[in-house]
């Protein structure tokens, strides 16, 4: 199902002589495209020009320019209410450019395509456990898949038009990783590994290959697919490793270094249990995936990230005590880390993403709870947990979304490559 991109309005335009001409009709193409983008109903050529104060001559040409580069497609025309022709809207293309999502966890691959209206239309999960393999090793499987999916991508009419892809851990400049603690993985060159794949040459975008935390790429996708005027909030990506992604104001906070979001580090019992990054009581020693299954019972279950999640679920719709307590304490946990990224940034939402996404129902009231109790404003103005809108999928779903609200924000470089 097609998603609806949340646009913030423009409802004018400069045409200051100082502008150029070509920087004027770059403008004129965002503009009216992020107008299509973020309309509750499909807007006609006269809907635009009203909106944006351009002449409708102008509209015209920009809207045959996007229509020209599958940016946009004209709607059926809504049956007729008076005397003349009605007008027909318009509408994001879903055959033109599409983004390419990948992602790469502790014990799965994943590739998704999402076109230009935010629907998917690719969904491809690769089950291993990857800690025991190389780098290059993983990579190489994570091209594969990038093949697959940009076959399929093809095959249904799509231009893949950029690749992002989601890794857990922290991400430097150029793409570098780091450091990816539960993967094993140190000042790992990804695109350098990636190179010899050819997929730069696989996709006609701008950038061909964007490297980011998987946490912050599920919150770009959740900013875009979850509910209207969700701006600022804190996604919670539950697997193995905890991380979050911080929106404000609807955009991606990163940090000095691009390093945000890092709250499986919190120390929730400063002198608990090692953790692999090498401090002590860390949350996701507490509400990590293993965490969680060993304190269940389901300690060396090897299940991967969705299949534990569910089989957690069946055992708390089922009732079972060691499950229950299991996800209380881990809810608990997380409530105490969350308490404080909330009182220091003044947040009014947290999503529950990845495999917390379906174990939501019973993490929420401890979370809820720990909320209430710590949050300095919560007696006038509570936090709302919610489950996030692309469950478990958010990474790699957003990874691709965001390749597409590239395009959707800068249309005239896509017609640049394409015209």
């Amino acid at each position: 199902m097609a998603t609806m991109w949340h646009c913030q309005a423009v409802t004018s335009v400069s045409t200051a002589g100082a502008v150029r001409q070509g920087s004027l009709r770059e403008l004129n193409l965002a503009v009216v495209l992020r107008r299509i983008a973020g309309a509750d109903r499909p807007p006609s050529r006269a809907d635009l020009a009203a909106a944006t104060g351009l002449t409708r001559a102008t509209v015209s040409a920009v809207v045959d320019d996007l229509i020209g580069g599958r940016l946009v497609a004209e709607a059926e025309p809504a049956p007729r209410t008076g005397a003349g022709r009605p007008a027909r809207g318009l509408v994001l293309a879903d055959h033109g450019p599409a983004g390419l999502g990948l992602e790469v966890n502790v014990d799965y691959l994943a590739a998704c395509v999402v076109d230009l209206t935010g629907a998917v239309r690719h969904h491809v999960v690769e089950r291993a456990d990857l800690r025991p393999v190389s780098p290059a090793d993983a990579l190489t499987r994570l091209a594969a898949l990038a093949a697959d999916a940009h076959t399929a991508a093809v095959r249904d009419g799509l231009t893949p038009a950029g690749v992002a892809l989601a890794v857990p851990g922290l991400v430097g400049a150029g793409g570098m990783v780091r450091l990816a603690p539960n993967l094993g993985w140190r000042d790992v060159d990804v695109p350098g590994l990636l190179a010899g794949h050819r997929l730069a040459e696989a996709v006609d975008g701008i950038p061909p290959l964007v490297v980011e935390n998987e946490a912050n790429l599920a919150a770009l996708g959740e900013l875009h697919a979850g509910p209207p005027g969700s701006a600022s909030f804190l996604h919670i990506s539950g697997e193995i490793g905890i991380g979050a992604g911080i929106v404000l104001d609807g955009t991606l906070y990163r940090g000095a270094r691009g390093w945000s979001g890092e709250i499986g580090h919190i120390p929730v019992h400063p002198q608990g249990r090692p953790c692999r990054c090498g401090g002590q009581g860390c949350l996701e020693r507490y509400a990590g995936q293993e965490a969680v299954l060993a304190a269940a019972g389901l300690a060396g279950a090897d299940l991967p990230a969705d299949t534990a999640a569910s089989r957690l679920a069946e055992l708390a719709e089922a009732g079972d005590p060691a499950t229950l307590a299991a996800l209380a304490d881990a809810g608990t946990a997380l409530g105490v880390a969350v308490a404080g990224v909330v009182n220091l940034l003044d947040l009014d939402t947290v999503v529950l993403g990845g495999g917390y996404a379906p174990l939501a129902p019973w993490l929420r009231p401890p979370v809820v709870a720990e909320l209430s109790r710590r949050v300095l404003t919560a007696a006038w103005s509570p936090v709302t947990v919610r489950p996030a809108a692309l469950g478990a999928r958010s990474a790699a779903v957003g990874g691709a979304s965001s390749v597409v609200r590239r395009i959707i924000d800068r249309p005239a470089g896509w017609l640049t490559r394409t015209g």
